[in-house]
């Protein structure tokens, strides 16, 4: 469509339907939208309204500017989106795609399993905010309580866990190989 404001919509559209398993049908169902309109959005056949989008945008589970791929507002918040892992709840704090990564890591106290360090290119700083944490680096099996903080090269074997059985908050800073992360009082 000539003069597009939302270019490559019909396929994130369809993407979005197709990811989650439905059909034409089932969204059209769910929304209130005409199959033949659903099927003329994801062909590009037909304009987007806002009035189309906002009920899609529930269905699918992404905000409106996720849908339609906003250019980024300059907004200097990290809408952070936390991610499950069976031993915690790792949040991204940082957005840029490479160097340092800062996370929020939600240490579960199921994570008292035996150690199993393992080794990886990087470095890696640790600070506690609350409960306490265990970390095995190289042949070292420490306790860290909060406020405390513990860098290391990560090709050292390492691992961590809670030492207690409460969750452990805990910031992670990580960079590749070499960088390192100095604290001054």
């Amino acid at each position: 469509m000539a003069n597009d404001p939302f270019p490559g919509l019909g396929a994130r559209l369809r993407s979005l339907r197709q990811q989650r398993s439905l059909t034409l049908a089932d969204v059209a169902g769910q929304t209130g939208v005409t199959l033949s309109t659903l099927s003329r959005l994801e062909s590009g056949g037909r304009r987007p309204t806002l009035e189309l989008l906002l009920p899609l945008a529930r269905v699918y589970g992404v905000t409106l500017d996720e849908l339609v791929d906003a250019p980024p507002t300059g907004d200097p918040r990290v809408h952070a989106k936390p991610v499950q892992l069976d031993w915690a709840t790792v949040i991204p704090l940082t957005r840029q795609p490479g160097g340092l990564r800062v996370y929020k890591l939600v240490v579960r106290p199921a994570h008292r399993r035996v150690p199993s360090p393992n080794t990886h290119e990087g470095f890696e700083w640790l600070y506690v905010m609350e409960g306490r944490l265990r970390l095995v680096l190289g042949d070292q099996d420490l306790v860290l309580g909060p406020g405390e903080v513990a860098e290391f090269d990560t090709r050292t074997p390492h691992w961590f866990g809670c030492a207690e059985r409460r969750v452990v908050e805990v910031l992670s800073i990580f960079g590749p190989q070499g960088e390192r992360m100095h604290v001054r009082a």
